[in-house]
């Protein structure tokens, strides 16, 4: 089944950005190149400035994509970036939480990152957020992929007027969370509908302007396997994807938390940028279109 979040379904920081990030190559492994990094710098500077810029440059990024799927070099592409909080009971030492309603009792709870390719388990409660450098609007779609690759039924689950209200714009240093903070639950459940269930499978799009023919309600919208082909053939291209060097592990931070509460607060360029950022070979004022595979680890998505 698709993730779910009580008795409704809703879903997955992107950045749209069309700066070039510094990168190194790796010579001693030529597939998967995953010695090639980029820091965080390009990226965090669309943010308001703080104190100093100490966190953009020192954040340090690391490709996990093999050297068939990267932009050209000298291309033009955008940034998309994305953090998978996967959520713990909190502990005495936690200073930032996330209150959590079970029936009747409030129970204290704390996001914590991890990496976009992280095995995911039955049950496993996680949040999303994004960001964008630009302004834009996105959307996501959500289909279960089934051990054959094929998917199931697309659903439009991001924007709906029950989260946000509806509004899905972006812009710099705004975060947007998914599920939101006030919703209830705001968390997402990891539950396969069939035994065959290998992951979830995000198409996350941002742009430039609102999707026309898209009229949204309090129920994630229906789209046919045709529609979501037909964009994925006109705004796909080749992306890769870096992961922070020292981020998974990392718990929510109060900038984090206030950030996603407050569409007028800001992050800022010593704020912590996003866990995952995709590099798409895309055109200034282009829409960006993204994959994101949430996997079950294969014991869990067999049960």
């Amino acid at each position: 089944m698709k993730l779910r979040i009580g008795l409704f379904i809703v879903s997955s920081c992107l950045v749209v950005s069309a700066s070039a990030f510094a990168q190194t190559k790796s010579k001693s492994q030529p597939q998967a190149d995953v010695d090639r990094g980029i820091v965080a710098e390009e990226f965090l500077k669309a943010r308001p400035g703080g104190k100093s810029n100490a966190q953009a440059r020192k954040t340090r990024y690391v490709s996990k994509s093999p050297k068939s799927a990267l932009p050209k070099a000298d291309g033009e592409f955008a940034q998309i970036g994305l953090t998978v909080w996967r959520l713990r009971p909190a502990k005495v030492n936690d200073s930032v939480r996330m209150i959590v309603q079970q029936g009747e009792d409030a129970v204290e709870w704390t996001p914590e990152r991890i990496s976009a390719d992280t095995p995911l388990r039955q049950n496993d409660r996680i949040r999303l957020s994004f960001e964008a450098p630009q302004n834009g609007y996105l959307y996501i779609i959500d289909r279960e992929q089934y051990a054959d690759g094929s998917f199931g039924q697309p659903e439009l689950i991001f924007p709906t007027t029950r989260t946000r209200s509806g509004d899905n714009q972006v812009s710099a240093g705004h975060i947007v969370e998914l599920p939101g903070q006030d919703d209830r639950p705001n968390f997402f459940t990891m539950r396969p509908r069939r035994a065959d269930v290998r992951s979830e499978s995000l198409t996350v799009i941002v742009t430039p302007k609102p999707l026309e023919g898209i009229t949204i309600g309090e129920k994630p919208l229906t789209l046919t396997a045709e529609q979501v082909a037909q964009w994925e053939q006109t705004w796909g291209a080749r992306v890769e994807r870096f992961e922070m060097a020292d981020g998974a592990g990392k718990a929510w931070t109060q900038a984090e938390k206030e950030a996603g509460a407050n569409a007028t607060r800001q992050l800022t360029q010593e704020d912590p940028p996003p866990q995952t950022i995709y590099r798409v070979a895309s055109k200034p004022g282009s829409p960006v279109l993204v994959n994101v595979g949430l996997r079950y680890a294969r014991s869990s998505s067999r049960q």
